[in-house]
């Protein structure tokens, strides 16, 4: 029998509070295959849970130890209290929680290559579509993201789930305001281009290998008038037959790809 101490039941506390968002400078990874991307991307480890029954496989065992640093001790825990703090139905053997990545304006730049490949998204709310963006955006090169102030947490639960630790490698600079992130791009010398269904120019049309921004607006409404006329350019994906638009991630999806197949070619 786990005997659980006065410590180790504050701790499932604020896995708690880290898991539903409020304690802002840490997140909550949970799963054996996140735990392992946060562990190779050096995030900060504040504290690691698990079962018994997980540390009874080599390859968990592996990961505790290579978690376990002088000021993080693992706690083990039963499997009821595990589901207690779980993000899912079913408990995944491992909770970590870790400080939160954070990137300033200067240090996002700083990370930046001569032509960078960036992604800003905006008002995109649904933490699954992020995270399939982070995804598709490291798998296609993209140098980096930004998100704008009332798009979804790059590091809750769900968008890590959906990003599978290439939210842990990108760069991610968060809560801009729209203006702001067009202006620093301008700065920057990075055109912008805004995804728009009612663009005049297509997708494969346009010169992708200057440095460059790709913007994706909100679920919804993708991005309004005003917004596109702040872009540099704006591009729509030609659709046959009754469809109207496209999901976001899809969307962006084959923007990033076209670029990086410009930029090859």
């Amino acid at each position: 029998m786990i005997k659980i101490t006065s410590r180790d039941n504050s701790l499932l506390r604020r896995a708690r509070a880290v898991r539903d968002g409020k304690i802002a400078d840490s997140i909550f990874i949970e799963g054996l295959r996140l735990a392992e991307e946060a562990a190779a991307s050096g995030l900060a480890i504040e504290a690691v849970i698990y079962s018994e029954e997980l540390a009874q496989k080599q390859r968990a065992e592996k990961l505790i130890h290579d978690l376990a640093k002088d000021s993080v001790k693992p706690v083990s825990v039963s499997e009821k209290l595990l589901q207690s703090i779980s993000y899912t139905k079913t408990p995944q053997g491992i909770v970590v929680l870790a400080a939160r990545p954070a990137l300033a304006q200067n240090l996002f730049a700083d990370r930046q290559p001569e032509t960078p490949l960036l992604i800003i998204l905006h008002r995109i709310n649904n933490p699954v579509n992020l995270g399939a963006i982070v995804r598709t955006a490291e798998a296609a090169g993209a140098t980096g993201v930004i998100t704008t102030a009332g798009t979804a947490d790059p590091f809750s639960p769900k968008s890590l789930r959906g990003s599978m630790g290439s939210a842990f490698r990108l760069p991610i600079w968060m809560g801009l305001d729209y203006r702001q992130a067009i202006d620093w791009c301008h700065q920057m010398r990075v055109q912008t281009v805004g995804a728009d269904v009612h663009s005049h120019e297509n997708y494969n049309e346009i010169e992708w290998r200057a440095a460059t921004a790709i913007i994706m607006g909100a679920e919804s409404d993708g991005l309004s008038a005003e917004e596109i006329a702040m872009a540099d350019k704006s591009v729509r994906i030609p659709m046959k037959g009754s469809t109207e638009s496209l999901n976001v991630a899809v969307a962006a999806g084959i923007l990033l790809y076209e670029a990086a197949r410009y930029r090859a070619a």
